[in-house]
């Protein structure tokens, strides 16, 4: 008797294939889930034809009978343009559920929402942003924070049991980008302290490496600050999460909280939006340290 691939049968589509969108394309097609994917740019969704996935020549075409459909576009602005601009909130399939994974805010999460409610009732909405960057995306290790009804878990398990290594669910559509906000803003602090930290030793005369030793196995060695330090200590900016992107979440963030209650990422804000207007944002997150001190560029 011939055995079944869980979520054979799914079909799903992918709405940008960047850094994130493709990988997670990729992952869904090795488990065999039936994957259309779009994306603006069509040299983004050329290799993803390569690995077995279907191209759309539009995000309506690529929806329409999907059963769950998955959003990782980089603003609230180009979210909406697409799916309520594009023809796609009419095209989704009755009972689908989309998957909105991108970080794009709190109350424009919560405005998409009840925009779509208004117009689809019969379509589940799922506030999903992952926490992971372009390697846990390519392994399929991503953390999902999702929310939404609770429906909605069976219909998108095998889709995000495909790109995920957990999913935590949260409540109500809104609970997962709250959740995001503040995991963003713990790792982008982290990730200034290990440039402020590499500044401060290369001002006292510590090899980087020294630095990194010096850490290496205790309690202040947290997995993306060892990686971003490796980074830095290398020169190697190569974008796995691009500092523009991790510029808006603190942004994001802020915004979230109310401006001013937040005095340190407020400081971060200001150095790295110094950084992208050097040059920097299209870099990895790891670029901060290309801000500080004599590794400035112009």
């Amino acid at each position: 008797m011939a055995t079944e691939t869980p979520g054979e049968n799914v079909r799903v589509a992918v709405l940008g294939t960047g850094i994130m969108g493709s990988a997670m394309a990729r992952n869904l097609v090795s488990a065999g889930l039936h994957t259309t994917t779009w994306d603006r740019s069509p040299a983004a969704t050329a290799p993803l034809s390569d690995a077995g996935a279907q191209v759309a020549a539009s995000p309506a075409e690529a929806v329409h009978d999907a059963q769950v459909v998955i959003t990782m576009l980089p603003t609230a602005d180009v979210v909406t343009s697409v799916i309520f601009d594009s023809g796609v909130a009419e095209a989704l399939a009755g009972g689908a559920a989309w998957a909105q994974m991108g970080t794009i805010g709190l109350a424009e999460t919560t405005g998409i929402r009840g925009r779509l409610g208004e117009m689809r009732p019969d379509v589940m909405f799922v506030d999903a942003p992952v926490s992971g960057s372009k390697g846990p995306a390519e392994a399929g290790q991503l953390l999902i924070l999702a929310s939404g009804p609770p429906a909605a878990a069976a219909a998108v398990r095998p889709v995000f049991s495909a790109i995920g290594r957990r999913t935590v669910w949260l409540g109500e559509a809104g609970q997962g980008s709250r959740m995001k906000l503040a995991v963003n803003a713990y790792m982008s602090i982290l990730i200034e302290g290990v440039a402020e930290a590499l500044e401060l030793a290369g001002q006292l005369g510590i090899d980087d490496s020294k630095l990194a030793e010096a850490i290496e196995g205790g309690p202040l060695d947290a997995p993306i600050a060892d990686a971003k330090l490796h980074k830095m200590e290398r020169g190697d900016f190569a974008p796995e999460f691009p500092l523009e992107w991790a510029l808006k979440d603190v942004d994001l963030a802020i915004s979230a909280a109310g401006g001013d209650e937040l005095p340190l990422l407020a400081a971060l804000s200001r150095q790295w939006h110094a950084a992208v207007d050097a040059g920097h944002g299209r870099e990895d997150v790891s670029a901060a340290r290309l801000a500080l001190g004599p590794h400035q560029q112009p």
